[in-house]
């Protein structure tokens, strides 16, 4: 039982830190040090630990990231959320404002509220009774994927509103980015990791929002700026949108501070001016200024076209460019073996920026572009994107160009390269022996779902490949001791704990073998079909793809890959060294079609109380069934979990069977294989 002084001192921690949260990441006017924060933060979260029973979800401990998801749900936004005409000139804004003007059959100037289009992610969010209940992407504008758990680690997003006054049901829109200085930081991580860096800070934070595993969007550290309301229900708001996200900002939101009124077109572009100049200075990215009409009675005069409003518009700065000569080629190998051409250029200033190097993508775009070595090109530069060739100029072709020619093997390990289905990369095949990919396929071959490696987490493996005691993953299993302890931080603990567990891993199964090889389009879902069907690795092994495409949910591009993977004789090499060494599985009784459930397509929905969603699936499909992720009329049946939502609804239109997680249990219990 939890006495009144611990609820009332938990309840105090919060809104301390609520309230320095607001100060700081709202207002810019921290009033304690981030030591101090620190301090009350530690005391909340032993609070909690210590009576778990204390913990919301609108707690500022939440923060941190929760277990990974299972994939995203999709959300139904029931306002749309817009796109904006663009303005690519002053006289386009002249333009606007004099369709505004004839619009609402007015000679009076048009208050605009103008703000910096940050080059970010849109979001919407959700609040009821004053509490962040749904955090959704814009999608489409239509439909959105629910984000929730990644936004609730954004410290900038409040997870409860301040004051009062609010509505009921209140949808606030933002942009979500990453500032310049962090995505610096973040990049220099990236190359100490071994990884590619990120292309630009929009991307970044793109990718961030969509991580399954909330923890690593934690520290991505995202922010956000607010930029209009969306749904409101349950109360009212001020009449001017510019007064609106005043109001905002005393609820908890950031707005960006550089926002104003002003009046009529010439003011629009003077503000725009301004912002251009002080662009390179801004902590983010700002690829323009929007311009919308203050007023919201005058907005819903203005009304709206299909998709966007008649009572905004977005002026876009133009991007910097500059023309150069193409010097060369080169073609680099990508963690997951994909092959980009990278155009080697004669240095040129663009935007204060010395260029020397530029993408071309893929082959698809050189040939799209007819670009050939030599020539002289137009290179694009927009805010912090990496440079890329936007155009040729073909008059000035030199006799003496030469054509681009692809690659014959992998520049990286001369293993094949293949481009299969509607796929634009060139990919090399030498998985298990690329060098541009050793990192990545140590690092899946020892993760939890392949051969469950203890403690040979990312970072390890980077040592490992440093010291140069692994070039593949046949090689951890040839690692001694003495070795191991020369490695930095390497106790002799440690190092006797990773050999144990290496000697562990090598009593596996048959799927997670061949999922651990990390074949392109192979999962989990694939790599049990493809054991249960073959029964042996050796039969895989030798496959052809007309036999690998008789295996259940396996077409031609997932065959190709799979042929293409054990085509290579490095790829063999290392297949026979892992089975020297010692890993082994069971024997599989029998095929599919003795498991009680092949041929049926089940799917999970709702929280699962018992068992996470993904032990279910493996479960499942270890008696046969597919787990799907959608319902559709070839679905045999829905375990619905508790606030289960859609899928719950179209399995119940569809007359499809419908059981909860205790009869799930009940039927993998009575048919463990």
């Amino acid at each position: 039982m939890v006495s009144n002084a611990v609820l009332s001192q938990v309840e105090a921690l919060r809104e301390q830190l609520n309230h320095h949260n607001y100060l700081y990441h709202t207002l810019d006017q921290p009033e304690i040090a981030d030591t101090e924060y620190d301090a009350i933060f530690q005391q909340l979260v032993r609070l909690e630990a210590e009576y778990p029973e204390l913990v919301v979800a609108h707690s500022p401990s939440q923060r941190v990231g929760s277990v990974p998801l299972e994939g995203f749900q999709q959300v139904a936004h029931q306002l749309p959320m817009l796109s904006l005409d663009n303005a690519f000139s002053d006289a386009d804004v002249i333009d606007f404002d004099q369709r505004v003007s004839a619009l609402l059959d007015t000679s009076s100037s048009i208050q605009y509220a103008c703000e910096p289009k940050i080059d970010g992610v849109a979001i919407s969010l959700l609040y009821e009774q004053g509490q962040l209940v749904r955090a959704a992407t814009r999608g489409d504008g239509l439909t959105g994927e629910d984000v929730t758990q990644n936004v609730r680690t954004i410290e900038s997003v409040p997870l409860i509103l301040r004051g009062t006054g609010f509505p009921e049901k209140l949808e606030v829109r933002g942009e979500v980015y990453i500032s310049k200085s962090v995505f610096t930081d973040l990049n220099i991580q990236q190359v100490k990791k071994g990884d590619n860096p990120f292309a630009n800070s929009r991307n970044a934070a793109a990718g961030s929002l969509r991580q399954l595993d909330s923890r690593l969007t934690a520290n991505r550290r995202l922010t956000m700026y607010c930029y209009s309301v969306g749904l409101v229900e349950g109360g009212a708001l001020p009449g001017g949108h510019f007064e609106i996200l005043e109001q905002l900002q005393q609820w908890g939101f950031r707005i960006n501070p550089l926002s104003k009124v002003v009046s009529g077109s010439r003011q629009c572009i003077a503000y725009y001016e301004q912002l251009g100049q002080k662009r390179a200075d801004l902590n983010y990215d700002i690829d323009g200024i929007v311009f919308k009409v203050n007023g919201l009675d005058l907005q819903q005069q203005l009304g709206m076209r299909t998709r966007t409003p008649r009572w905004a518009v977005a002026r876009k700065f133009p991007a910097e460019q500059g023309l150069t000569r193409l010097n060369a080629v080169e073609f680099q190998v990508g963690r997951t073996g994909a092959i980009t051409p990278v155009a080697r250029l004669e240095p040129v200033q663009v935007g204060g920026v010395t260029i020397s190097n530029a993408t071309l993508h893929n082959f698809d775009e050189i040939e799209r572009l007819d670009v050939l070595i030599g020539d002289t090109v137009v290179i694009e530069r927009a805010g912090d994107v990496i440079p890329k060739i936007v155009s040729v100029i073909l008059d000035r072709r030199p006799e003496n160009a030469l054509p681009i020619l692809q690659p014959e093997t992998c520049p990286a390990c001369g293993s094949d390269l293949e481009k299969s289905g509607s796929e634009v990369a060139l990919r090399c095949v030498g998985g298990l022996i690329c060098s541009a990919q050793r990192k990545e396929s140590v690092r899946h071959f020892a993760s939890r779902l392949a051969m469950d490696i203890d403690g040979l987490g990312e970072k390890l493996v980077g040592q490992l490949i440093e010291a140069g005691l692994v070039e593949n993953p046949a090689d951890l299993y040839d690692l001694e001791f003495d070795r191991l302890i020369d490695l930095e931080r390497m106790a002799p603990l440690s190092a006797n704990n990773l050999l144990q567990a290496l000697n562990k891993s090598k009593l596996t199964s048959l799927q997670r073998f061949i999922y651990a090889l990390g074949i392109q389009e192979v999962g989990e879902a694939t790599a049990t079909g493809l054991a249960h069907h073959f029964g042996d690795l050796q039969r895989l092994r030798i496959a052809d793809e007309e036999t690998l495409q008789a295996v259940p949910d396996i077409g031609p591009i997932v065959a190709e890959k799979v042929r293409h993977f054990f085509e290579q004789s490095k790829n063999n090499d290392v297949i026979d060294r892992l089975l020297e060494s010692g890993v082994r599985w069971p024997d599989i009784a029998g095929s599919d079609q003795e498991k009680p459930l092949t041929g049926q397509t089940w799917v999970l929905t709702g929280t699962l109380v018992v068992s996470t969603r993904a032990e279910l699936k493996r479960k499942l499909q270890s008696i046969g069934a597919r787990v799907s992720g959608s319902v559709s009329s070839k679905t045999d049946c829905l375990v619905a979990g508790e606030n289960a939502g859609s899928k719950l609804a179209k399995a119940q239109a569809l007359n499809i069977k419908i059981i909860d997680e205790d009869e799930l249990n009940r039927i993998l219990t009575e048919n463990k294989p």
